[in-house]
């Protein structure tokens, strides 16, 4: 494909990794940083707007990568007739307000688990006394962005998550207006995803499992992610039970970009739990290097609401983010006193594999950057998970940056896993 110029406004810079992907395809970028902690990221990597209002214009396709909050301007640029990918008020709504999420789940005929909303934590916490069972925190709006407040109870009669609601009116009320207790269920939690053109969904379809606990072996706090595997797969059980039933309504909203739903399933079914409307992070990149297709012709044609041929690798990929402190909290103090400006060193001179997140460029050397402590994204592919799970672990082994800690076992939950997705049927293709 000849030459395209593409505008990328991002939040927190998380887009940087695919920008700096579409300029090494030989296109032209440009990219907005709207949040001033992470300005700099990507610096000397990819070219930057201070304003990108002014790069309009000048841009063939703009690509929005933060969901919420950027749905408006993203739907006024593609009534004055811009080529754009990103959300809309009604996509991000399904992400941002989990009782809208469920209920339009509920709508296209998705079964959903049983959940309530409150805005009172001591309403909340009569109602775990007078039906005791096990339930699961989810604060809604910007409080669930704030990983660490997602609680899951694991005690029968809800005792635990009394306790917790009780913490929470003391220290987080101010911050939690609006929150879920959902019903939980055992199973395995799979998420299903695809692209979608405006019109219809782009195959194939995406199965991933994402790693969000800190540690291994899926404890301590929760975070962003940690890591996540995944694999290519045509339409199937999970897929046609949940995210085809939304199509119809995402046509109707011209849709262009990235969706994702979240689940539990077991012998009896499949419950969803949360959408993701817009590109997951560290999805994106990990999906990037699964395809075949190169990312910028791909998304200029989903964006001119084509048909695009997406070719992928075949097996598995697995994505694992190195960061440092003070991941996953944020403490400036922490992060300039550890990570701020620290290098990134190769031992060799290899970047397969090799994503970014909080970099930049300087004197020819890659530092940390931003506030997140996030580094990188490593990822590796191959046949099998297991293959997979050696290439990404090897590259790992070929970066040096003072304090960086990662996950070790991202992908060991495949093997069983697998085996009750398969057994159950929901990754049968049709």
């Amino acid at each position: 494909m000849e030459k395209k110029k593409f505008l990328f406004y991002s939040n927190y810079g998380l887009i940087s990794d695919i920008a700096w992907q579409v300029i090494k395809e030989g296109h032209e970028v440009k990219m907005y940083i709207e949040d001033k902690e992470f300005k700099d990221s990507a610096d000397g990597l990819v070219p930057k707007a201070d304003d990108w209002q002014s790069w309009i214009d000048w841009a063939e396709v703009i690509v929005f990568d933060d969901s919420i909050g950027q749905g408006l301007k993203a739907a006024k640029l593609k009534r004055q007739g811009k080529k754009v990918i990103g959300g809309t008020p009604y996509t991000e709504r399904l992400e941002e307000d989990r009782s809208f999420g469920q209920e339009e789940l509920k709508k296209a005929g998705i079964n959903i688990l049983s959940y309530q909303t409150f805005t009172n934590f001591d309403e909340a916490v009569n109602y775990v006394k007078q039906n005791p069972d096990r339930y699961v925190i989810k604060p809604s709006g910007e409080a669930q962005n704030i990983k660490r407040l997602l609680f899951v109870g694991m005690e029968e009669d809800g005792s635990d998550v009394v306790r917790v609601l009780e913490a929470y009116k003391r220290v987080w009320s101010n911050k939690i207006k609006v929150f879920q207790l959902q019903k939980q269920v055992n199973g395995v939690e799979v998420a299903v995803g695809a692209f979608f053109n405006g019109h219809k969904f782009i195959y194939p379809i995406n199965i991933n499992f994402e790693h969000k606990k800190l540690f291994p072996g899926n404890i301590g706090p929760a975070t962003g992610e940690m890591g996540t595997s995944m694999f290519w797969s045509g339409p199937n059980k999970l897929f046609n039970q949940t995210l085809l039933k939304m199509e119809a309504k995402l046509a109707e909203e011209g849709y262009v970009g990235y969706i994702d739903i979240n689940c539990i399933v077991n012998n009896n079914g499949i419950y969803p739990l949360e959408f993701t409307s817009r590109f997951g992070y560290p999805t994106i990149s990990i999906q990037q290097e699964a395809m075949i297709t190169p990312i910028g012709e791909f998304l200029y044609e989903l964006a001119l609401n084509k048909d695009p041929n997406l070719k992928v690798k075949k097996g598995f990929q697995i994505g694992i983010r190195v960061v440092v402190p003070p991941y996953p909290f944020r403490d400036k103090k922490t992060f300039d006193s550890y990570s701020k400006d620290a290098t990134i060193v190769f031992k060799k001179s290899n970047l397969d594999g090799i994503h970014i997140e909080d970099v930049k460029l300087v004197n020819d050397q890659w530092t940390v950057t931003g506030s997140a402590g996030v580094a990188l994204i490593v990822v590796g592919a191959g046949l099998t998970m297991k293959q997979a799970q050696q290439q990404v672990y090897n590259r790992i082994q070929n970066i040096l940056i003072p304090n960086m800690y990662y996950r070790d076992d991202i992908g060991e939950r495949w093997y069983e896993d697998s085996d009750k997705l398969h057994s159950w049927g929901y990754l049968r293709e049709n």
